[in-house]
């Protein structure tokens, strides 16, 4: 009979707000500075507070990166005061770094928790990502299709046209091949320049975001985070890894991934209940960003739980 205090989500959840939130206050005082890291480093040292007052044995699976990488939060790195349940933690103390350095819309701090032993390893590549919003048959897009046969099997589903589809794509020269594909088709696209965790989460809410469907390539770890979201708001996602040199694909070895080709779904990237906070930094299409008047700061979070598939929308206001 196992000893080990419960995963308790529902105490848990308020503490992960109050993590998300300190980390977004830390990292809104350098929005529009123009200076990435100084962000992420306000983002990342407030997180670590947070996460070291609450009741957890927690390891950080998905973070800023391996230990000799990252002077803070690095895969593998203890947090919590020890007196809790164990768990896995993914974060990304400011997905948006370049968003927050030049005030563009949804940089988020993201973290999201689950029992130990529950969330993928992903390593530090690249990942090839496709999802859509909840609702729709298993498979009804898949990693297999081409983008255009995507966009045409969700517009089936959905009983529109092609044309009525929107895609989420992050903007680089890797997916012009892709874009133009996917134009082809009449279908819209809405490129972002940073924050796929938010692209995926538009998926989710598509009533509210206008976004169907997000695909293309962007870091393996935002993929698990995105995983963690879609199983708390419903949705599918797939995700391949993808390996530009054998330094990754030995990264991967020692994340323990074993089949380097395995299309994985939101339930063997997150195999047990989660929680997730976001709380924004920037204004976006999920969250508002931090607003602060005088004598005032107010911050916006999205909290959400798996096991009950509860959506919170948080206003936190405190004085100065």
């Amino acid at each position: 009979m196992s000893t080990q205090p419960e995963f308790h989500d529902r105490m848990l959840s308020l503490g992960l707000a109050r993590v998300s939130e300190a980390a977004a206050l830390a990292s809104a005082k350098l929005v529009g500075r123009g200076d990435e890291k100084a962000a992420d480093q306000a983002a990342v040292d407030a997180m670590r507070n947070q996460l070291n007052m609450l009741d957890i044995k927690g390891c950080v699976v998905i973070g800023e990166g391996e230990r000799d990488e990252a002077p803070m939060l690095y895969i593998g790195e203890e947090v919590g005061n020890g007196n809790g349940p164990e768990v896995d933690i993914a974060l990304d103390p400011l997905e948006g770094t370049t968003l927050t350095a030049k005030d563009f819309p949804n940089a988020l701090t993201v973290i999201a928790m689950a029992p130990r032993g529950s969330m993928l390893h992903a390593p530090d590549v690249y990942m090839d990502k496709l999802a859509i919003g909840p609702g729709f048959a298993k498979d009804t897009v898949t990693m297999d299709m081409s983008p255009s046969e995507r966009v045409r099997a969700l517009a089936k589903a959905k009983g529109c046209d092609p044309s009525d589809i929107s895609v989420c794509v992050l903007e680089r020269p890797r997916h012009e091949d892709m874009i133009a594909d996917l134009r082809s088709t009449g279908a819209a696209i809405r490129l972002i320049m940073d924050g796929d965790v938010a692209g995926v989460i538009h998926c989710a809410e598509a009533e509210m975001t206008g976004i169907d469907m997000y695909m293309g390539s962007g870091g393996a770890p935002e993929g698990v985070l995105a995983a963690a979201a879609l199983k708390c708001m419903g949705g599918q996602i797939y995700g391949r890894l993808l390996f530009r040199n054998d330094d990754e694909i030995a990264r991967a070895r020692r994340a323990g991934i074993e089949d380097l080709d395995k299309v994985y779904t939101r339930d063997e990237m997150i195999t047990r209940d989660v929680i997730f906070a976001a709380t924004g930094v920037t204004d976006g299409s999920i969250v508002r960003g931090i607003k602060t008047e005088p004598g005032w700061v107010t911050t916006d979070t999205l909290l959400m739980r798996s096991k009950t598939g509860s959506v919170r929308r948080m206003t936190y206001r405190t004085p100065l």
